[in-house]
């Protein structure tokens, strides 16, 4: 039926309402996500490199750097379904954790193989961990 029924609103329509009232905005929209290559070459060549047992988490800074999130996952993770499940499982862990991050730097990070056989807890303690030693955590 048609008509607004007062009832809450789930299904994707419910996501279209936006952020939540007094809720940081979380979501990883094109304009917080690295895309195009070059940039991803930028953070290579710049060398500011933080490796984990999961993930190896990458800085970028220059124009526009503003903790946008690029994510990479090569052949050696796994078939092309592994390689999806890495990246949204860093994109996911990434999104839920950014408003505790600072600076004027995109970030990258590359999956490694065990991020895949890893529980959600540890995926988390290793983007902390490697954020704080990149200096990205607030104080």
């Amino acid at each position: 039926m048609s008509g607004d029924s007062g009832e809450p609103r789930h299904g994707p329509e419910a996501s279209a309402v936006g952020p939540t009232p007094g809720r940081a905005d979380q979501r990883l929209g094109r304009d917080r996500r690295l895309t195009r290559s070059s940039q991803f070459r930028e953070a290579y060549a710049q060398g500011r490199r933080f490796p984990g047992s999961l993930m190896v988490l990458w800085l970028r800074a220059g124009d526009g750097a503003a903790l946008r999130l690029g994510v990479v996952t090569g052949r050696g993770v796994g078939n092309a379904v592994q390689r999806a499940r890495a990246r949204r499982l860093l994109r996911e862990a990434y999104r839920r954790h950014r408003h505790l991050f600072e600076g004027r730097v995109d970030v990258v990070l590359v999956a490694r193989r065990r991020l895949l056989e890893s529980k959600w807890e540890n995926i988390v303690e290793d983007l902390l961990t490697q954020a704080g030693r990149a200096g990205l955590k607030r104080a």
